[in-house]
């Protein structure tokens, strides 16, 4: 492809620059925006801005336009201060309203069970420890489906420990960096029983529940204790749908959620659905064990249940719910924020459960995928 060359860069009125490219595109630049975009107006070595957008007048005003012998738009302003300069396929690169490229920008697809016939994708420990390309191949797939089976873990809870840091650090949370999911005999919380556990996302408590949650089977030889995944985005996307009013209740109601023991007591009120500023469903905060009181006003506290059962019932449509047994060795890696887990009882007095269990934030998931795309 030929370089993108311009053909003509005009003031157009005072506060915006048109362009107009040599394959026959126009694009039109904010004046102010140009002035803060420059990239001269960043740190050469950190990469931040270094220009004070205060130093330019409310309404910059553009003195001339010219096409340098380099190729490069040269802009000289009415203020004093130097020229701006910027290439051809920078300025096209970033029109208004188009985001950068992101290498984490991975398109999710949503699925009921029978979608996933043969299980979750599957990836080998081995090759993700050490190959880049292996690497970046599972977290592409835990991205779009939000959950993984990760196979051939060699060693105990070291050993998923290195694997999710090939993705960045571990979130700590007040249950530890790491944490054994194992019957005890004063448990702090119902993962830590032999009971069933409903569907759930963990630690809805928290101002910002983790990201992605890495659980390691070390042993499973009780009986019962099956595990249990569902696609939350999957399950609210159908509420949307088929119960619009519901699902704006859940979209837009605050309830409390709380955790609390000897240690601590973290709260917050948060919606069960989060929505991007687009309106994509962003977050699922489900717990129905962490759901403390609710606090609604009288005039909104029945409609606001009626949604909660309403999404409560689909959690236990079975066809939304991937059940199967996790084998010593493997490793569920999955979207916390999305994915909802959770088990089957079993009886502690015919062998042994237990799950290592740590998180990743998404923002150093997403991080990690844009470096792997850079290298």
């Amino acid at each position: 492809m030929s370089r993108i060359a311009f053909a003509a860069a005009r003031p157009s009125g005072t506060q915006a620059l048109a362009v107009d490219y040599s394959d026959g595109s126009q694009a039109t630049y904010s004046l102010m925006w140009l002035l803060d975009s420059c990239p001269e107006g960043f740190h050469p070595q950190t990469g931040e801005r270094a220009f004070d957008l205060l130093s330019v007048p409310d309404a910059p005003l553009l003195h001339a336009a010219h096409i340098l012998a380099d190729g490069r738009l040269e802009l000289q302003w009415e203020h004093e201060g130097p020229a701006s300069h910027f290439t051809a396929e920078w300025l096209s690169a970033h029109r208004h309203g188009v985001p950068r490229p992101d290498a984490a920008m991975v398109a999710h697809r949503y699925w009921k069970a029978a979608d996933l016939s043969d299980g979750a994708p599957r990836h080998e420990a081995s090759a993700i420890l050490h190959d880049d390309a292996a690497l970046m191949a599972w977290l592409v797939d835990t991205k779009r489906f939000g959950l993984t089976i990760v196979h051939g873990i060699e060693g105990k809870g070291e050993a998923s420990m290195a694997i999710a840091r090939r993705i960045g650090f571990l979130r700590e949370t007040n249950f530890g960096q790491t944490f054994e999911v194992v019957n005890k005999a004063d448990p702090n919380n119902l993962a830590y029983t032999s009971l069933a556990l409903a569907l759930h996302t963990d630690l809805a408590n928290q101002e910002t529940p983790p990201g992605y949650q890495f659980l390691h089977c070390i042993t499973n030889d009780a009986q019962g204790g099956g595990s249990v995944f569902a696609d939350g985005f999957a399950m609210a996307q159908v509420l949307r749908d088929s119960d619009p009013q519901a699902f704006d209740v859940l979209a837009g109601t605050l309830i409390p959620c709380r955790f609390f023991d000897r240690d601590c007591d973290i709260r917050i009120h948060k919606p069960v659905i989060t929505l991007d500023h687009a309106g994509a469903i962003q977050e699922i905060r489900f717990n129905a064990h962490l759901v403390d009181l609710i606090d609604l006003p009288l005039e909104t506290v029945d409609a606001w249940y009626r949604a909660y059962r309403a999404f409560m019932r689909l959690t236990r449509d079975p066809a939304f719910r991937l059940g199967f047994r996790m084998a010593p060795g493997e490793m569920a890696a999955f979207d916390n924020r999305r994915i909802l887990h959770g088990r089957e009882a079993f009886n502690p007095a015919t062998g042994s459960r237990q799950l290592h269990g740590c998180y990743v934030d998404r923002v150093e998931y997403d991080s990690r995928m844009r470096m792997l795309k850079r290298h």
